[in-house]
């Protein structure tokens, strides 16, 4: 599995519940994009619409090397791949529940197929956000002492 793009920021804002992997719906000039490494979810999230999953906001550079005609948006809405009853779980869970659906990481399995793994998440307080914080700055401390001692 190789990891082009990652949402850390992702662990912060939300409390991921499920993880589920999704294909997406690429053009030849974006997987090549893909393959350099020019993407970006941080700002990224997914919506559900007609029984469809749609990637919104994420970022595929335009790959240098491309015809002209091809050329697509980088910030254009992408499909992803999910079968229906996934699909209707998630809109449920988004509708009752007012969760949202965030991407986690683009990658590329092992056959050389370009996947996302998206999350069903809930979103922090400030509060929460100050606590996760409070606890990473605790493990990194006690690595630090205990990295001293030895």
């Amino acid at each position: 599995m190789h990891i082009i793009a990652n949402n850390k920021k992702a662990f912060f804002e939300y409390f991921i519940l499920e993880k589920i992997e999704a294909g997406i719906q690429l053009t030849g000039s974006e997987v090549k994009s893909l393959r350099a490494g020019k993407a970006s979810i941080k700002e990224a999230y997914a919506e559900a619409k007609k029984g469809q999953l749609f990637l919104i906001n994420s970022d595929i550079s335009i790959y240098d090397k491309a015809s002209s005609y091809s050329r697509l948006d980088s910030k254009r809405v992408r499909k992803l791949l999910v079968h229906k009853k996934q699909i209707s779980k998630l809109q449920g869970k988004i509708e009752k529940e007012g969760m949202t659906i965030v991407p986690l990481k683009i990658y590329f399995n092992k056959k050389g197929i370009a996947k996302i793994e998206i999350a069903i998440a809930k979103g922090k307080k400030l509060y929460d956000k100050r606590e996760s914080k409070k606890k990473r700055d605790w493990n990194i401390q006690k690595k630090r002492l205990l990295k001293n001692n030895n």
